[in-house]
């Protein structure tokens, strides 16, 4: 017998899913949602009838119109237009700063799982980081740094990592106690083939899903320190930033904060559904 007599057969060791989840139900709709707002970030160049920062004379805290959709802001700037901008920059931080999180939470957990001492010194380190909400975590970054996005990127890696590294963690010790990791290890299968054969394939779908869930967490915290000024720096837009001046003029011109409200919405439902859908076909 062979080490890869000992792997079961596809579809035994663990449950599996397949990516046709995401073509009906709600994984169908975060789908939708979600590329439609990273095509209108996209396009954004082509789409916004001007350019982010534009002044245009005499077009002060309008309502919203057939030249203005959403009006414009009290330094007569296209609120639209600024929205368009403004979701370019939310798209680069989330999909720079999860998945760069995850990895380096997943190939901490991957390797410090494999040894007790680095084991013990990654998990209290972890408690560390799990200690400071999210916020306090980032008025500490900005203290160091600065605001901009840059800080957001950390903030968001920082607040990855513990959550990657311990599912991964859970998941191999799941995987390793199963009767045919056992059986390869005691047919000779070293640390690393058991890793790349056996760990690492069948801990895959719940990182999976929590991407998903992350990614939308991501979207909250760079609403929120934007929001607080802890994020994006002005005049560059970002849904936070945008947020936060619709507030500002909310009695002015009561639309100006629905713009970006509306996409934050839709980016982090869409990418709720989509983690359910991949979850929910997991436990099928």
């Amino acid at each position: 017998m062979t080490l890869a007599e000992v792997e079961p057969a596809r579809g035994t060791s663990a449950r599996r899913w397949s990516w046709g989840v995401l073509g009906r139900g709600r994984g169908l709709v975060g789908t939708v949602l979600v590329l439609l707002v990273v095509a209108a970030g996209l396009l954004a160049p082509w789409l916004a009838p001007y350019g982010p920062q534009q002044q245009i004379p005499g077009a002060n805290l309008l309502g919203p119109s057939g030249t203005h959709w959403l009006g414009t802001d009290e330094v007569n700037r296209d609120i639209f237009s600024r929205v368009l901008h403004g979701i370019r920059v939310d798209l680069v931080i989330v999909f720079l700063a999860v998945p760069l999180g995850a990895a380096l939470g997943v190939l901490i957990g991957l390797v410090t799982t494999m040894y007790a001492v680095a084991d013990v010194v990654a998990q209290r380190v972890f408690d560390v980081l799990l200690a400071f909400p999210v916020l306090i975590l980032g008025i500490g970054v900005t203290a160091a740094m600065g605001p901009g996005v840059r800080t957001i990127v950390v903030v968001i890696v920082l607040a990855e990592i513990p959550v990657f590294g311990r599912l991964v963690r859970t998941s191999l010790l799941t995987v390793r106690a199963l009767p045919y990791v056992e059986s390869s290890r005691v047919m000779g299968a070293g640390t690393w083939w058991l890793l790349r054969k056996h760990l690492l394939p069948n801990s895959l779908e719940p990182l999976t899903v929590q991407l998903g869930v992350s990614m939308s967490v991501a979207v909250f915290i760079e609403s929120a320190l934007s929001f607080l000024g802890l994020g994006v720096r002005p005049p560059e837009p970002s849904l936070g930033s945008l947020i936060k001046d619709g507030i500002r003029n909310v009695y002015e011109s009561p639309v100006f904060v629905l713009g970006p409200l509306v996409v934050v919405a839709m980016l982090v439902l869409g990418f709720l559904l989509v983690s359910q859908a991949i979850a929910q076909a997991r436990r099928a």
